[in-house]
């Protein structure tokens, strides 16, 4: 195991060597999630490791655990969402045909497609993997939903009618 994340990687290397990568990287460094978080504050722990499986098929796995500072839209107020993930993603070159592939890796796995010369960016795959985690409509654990009934009046309801205009048109020819 690796505390020490490289900015990239050889992918292909990784999986022969079956390399494991360990430790944390602070929130403020994923661009690409900053837009999704209320503060920067906090770090991600990950695990990050290259192999091939009994069927030879190259993956790595991640592991990722975090708490996303967040804002409720129930309360509006800041919240931590805790993430935890675990994903297999298959090691594929990047001309295969991703559908055909896919359809043919076991069960669990997501494809990835690798360039030819196996660069990978292992904190971008970390970014990735959080970025997927995050709800699309944040609510805090705990906040109570609004449950307030909005009973429809009289007038409401004839308006909402589609004969009501068919009444009003009668009415207008006597």
């Amino acid at each position: 195991m690796s505390a020490e994340l490289p900015e990239v990687l050889d992918a292909w290397r990784m999986v022969t060597a079956r390399r494991c990568f360990e430790g944390t990287l602070p929130l403020s460094s994923m661009s690409r999630l900053r837009d999704s978080l209320c503060d920067e504050a906090g770090e991600v722990r990950y695990q990050i490791g290259f192999d091939r499986d009994a069927l030879q098929v190259p993956y790595v796995e991640l592991r990722i655990q975090a708490s996303l500072p967040l804002v409720c839209q129930r309360t509006l107020q800041p919240f931590l969402q805790p993430v935890q993930v675990e994903q297999r993603l298959a090691l594929l070159p990047a001309d295969t045909d991703l559908e055909a592939a896919e359809a043919g890796l076991p069960p669990g796995y997501e494809p990835l497609p690798v360039p030819a010369d196996g660069a990978l960016r292992p904190a971008e795959l970390v970014e990735d993997e959080l970025i997927l985690a995050v709800p699309v409509v944040p609510i805090s654990p705990g906040s109570e939903a609004l449950e307030q009934e909005w009973p429809a009046t009289a007038e409401e309801l004839q308006e909402a009618s589609p004969f009501a205009a068919l009444a009003a048109l009668k009415k207008r020819d006597r």
